[in-house]
C-alpha cells in the first residue's frame, strides 16, 4: 500500500526530476521560504544556556 505523496508547496503530483516537488519553481519556493527564515524550528527563550561548555571550547582552541 503505497501513499502518493504531493507536492509540498501547490499540491499536485510530484515530478521523478524535482521530487518532492513538482516543478523546477515549487522547488525554488521551497528554497526561498528556507533562505528567508520561513521555516524555523520553535525554541524557548528560557531554555538555559550552559556557559561552561562553551567557554570550555573556546580555551582549548587558544592552547
Amino acid at each position: 500500500m503505497s501513499t502518493a505523496r504531493k507536492c509540498p508547496i501547490c499540491g499536485k503530483p510530484p515530478v521523478e526530476a524535482f521530487k518532492p516537488f513538482c516543478s523546477k519553481r515549487c522547488a525554488d519556493i521551497d528554497l526561498n521560504r528556507w533562505l528567508t527564515g520561513a521555516y524555523v524550528i520553535p525554541a524557548r527563550d528560557d531554555e538555559p544556556v550552559n556557559d561552561d561548555l562553551a567557554a570550555g571550547a573556546d580555551e582549548d582552541d587558544n592552547i
